[in-house]
């Protein structure tokens, strides 16, 4: 082991523990995401400049948003995680797939999730579906910084042996150095696409061309997982894809990033609603 490793520290993922009820940092991690979530899109939609006209949800409206939200992100993480990565397992243990307190969730499964969940909302309300789609990914990131957090702390979803003088030692693990990938994806799907994203949606007016949030959102973030997933550790069950390079977390990410291309050619294009400068058109 290299001298410079560093050993685990001492958190527990159990925040707080009241008879059969736990409260753990990764539960957390979702709510505290979803609730920032909610007040930053109220923030965002009840500033008049940063739409030049252009239809919004109203603030009474993100109440609803965020229960649509919550069920998409639960459903869709869960269920991408049952189909992208362990199908065979649950196929054989159907119950398991209930017992959410196990782990196994999908960031992917959560996009498809929430992605289904604001198609639904933004077709009841009557608005345009990309622009609700700006909204939650101008937000999203804080939620994939508290969760990958929540990971660090639970100890999963680790990287590859390493010497590199920061490497950890996890838990449960085989005892050898690790990159923290967990960090990493927090620092590059977190923190540094909230940096760049809130000048563009407070500044650059972005939020005036439907889908260019998001289609940026999901240009970096696929970028940044492909980047991380060269030394992230694949799921065991998974491994390499066609026994190579490739694993699960690219492959999605690839289909990631061509669907956020598109949206950001049709963006600027103008054929997705207003545009900076311009009335919206009916």
């Amino acid at each position: 082991m290299p001298f410079l490793a560093l050993p685990f520290p001492p958190i527990s993922p159990v925040l707080v523990e009241l008879g059969p009820v736990s409260i753990r940092w990764y539960g957390l991690a979702y709510v505290a995401g979803l609730v920032f979530g909610w007040w930053y899109i109220i923030r965002m939609v009840e500033a008049d400049r940063l739409w030049n006209g252009l239809k919004r949800p109203k603030a009474t409206d993100i109440d609803d948003l965020l229960v649509w939200m919550t069920l998409g992100v639960v459903l869709g993480g869960r269920i991408g995680y049952i189909l992208f990565y362990n199908f065979d397992a649950y196929l054989e243990n159907p119950f398991e797939i209930l017992r959410i307190w196990h782990g196994g969730m999908s960031v992917h499964g959560g996009f498809i999730g929430t992605a289904l969940a604001q198609y639904l909302f933004a077709r009841r309300r009557g608005l345009n579906v990309l622009t609700v789609f700006d909204l939650t990914a101008a937000a999203a990131p804080v939620g994939l910084f508290f969760g990958r957090l929540a990971n660090f702390v639970n100890g999963e979803l680790y990287g590859r042996v390493t010497d590199v003088p920061w490497a950890f030692v996890f838990p449960n693990s085989d005892g050898l150095p690790r990159h923290p990938s967990q960090l990493y994806e927090a620092g590059l799907e977190g923190l540094l696409l909230f940096a760049l994203l809130t000048p563009l949606v407070w500044k650059g007016g972005i939020l005036r061309r439907p889908g260019l949030a998001v289609g940026i959102f999901g240009l970096v973030y696929a970028a940044a997982r492909i980047l991380v997933e060269t030394v992230r550790e694949p799921d065991p069950q998974v491994g390499f894809l066609f026994g190579g390079f490739l694993t699960m977390g690219m492959l999605l990410s690839l289909v990631t990033a061509l669907v956020a291309a598109t949206l950001i050619a049709l963006a600027l294009s103008g054929r997705t609603g207003s545009a900076p400068g311009r009335e919206p058109t009916s």
